[in-house]
């Protein structure tokens, strides 16, 4: 059974999205929410397979509810549901850490196949987006990864792997504060500001497994 969190300010449109996934078969909505503070207490509360979130709502937007769960749980299964479908907005959410993005244009059976893509792993863009986004996403974050030197590679996964700084320094005998710079000079090369959005990424990229090894 697959437990998803509903995220919407609308209550009429989140019982709408709870009847078409409850009716699929296999899925199961085990909480909603209106805002994005409610909606991150329930993720800490109901650890859901998938997150389906808006964008636009209370309590910081669906942007920054992507950042703080993934700031949380880096392997967070987020998929955004919304009404906005602009090139700079979809790339926002998947830069931001989102698996997926639908719009509620898309056929109702949509949500439910980019719901059970983003359990299995995969990733989903909705059949009225360009699938060139996905593409243009990762070939753009592999571009940047290409930039690493081999030893910024290498302290790249370790902190990928959860290994903090001073772990990092000791296994390749480097001091501290080398080591923060590297790790600063990592984040700027690969466009990313925290910690979970390093493993995202190195997840998504085969650096490191979902096990973090």
């Amino acid at each position: 059974m697959i437990r998803v969190l509903l995220v919407d300010d609308h209550p009429v449109v989140r019982s709408g999205y709870l009847r078409l996934l409850d009716q699929a078969g296999g899925i199961a909505v085990v909480a909603q929410a209106d805002d994005g503070d409610a909606a991150y207490a329930a993720c800490v509360a109901h650890t859901p397979d998938v997150i389906v979130t808006d964008l636009a709502m209370p309590g910081g937007g669906g942007l920054e509810l992507i950042r703080r769960v993934l700031l949380r749980d880096a392997r967070a299964r987020v998929l955004v549901f919304s009404m906005h479908d602009s090139a700079m907005l979809v790339r926002r959410a998947l830069e931001g850490g989102a698996r997926g993005f639908v719009t509620k244009a898309s056929p109702p059976d949509c949500l439910v196949d980019a719901v059970r893509a983003l359990h299995a792993g995969q990733r989903y863009l909705g059949p009225d987006l360009a699938p060139a986004l996905l593409q243009r996403d990762t070939e753009h974050e592999a571009q940047r990864l290409a930039t690493l030197s081999a030893r910024e590679f290498a302290v790249f996964r370790l902190l990928a792997q959860g290994h903090s700084l001073n772990e990092c320094a000791a296994a390749l005998k480097l001091s501290p504060k080398t080591l923060s710079n590297h790790q600063t000079l990592i984040k700027d090369k690969l466009g990313v500001t925290t910690s979970a959005a390093l493993v995202h990424l190195a997840i998504r990229h085969g650096v490191i497994t979902t096990s973090g090894v």
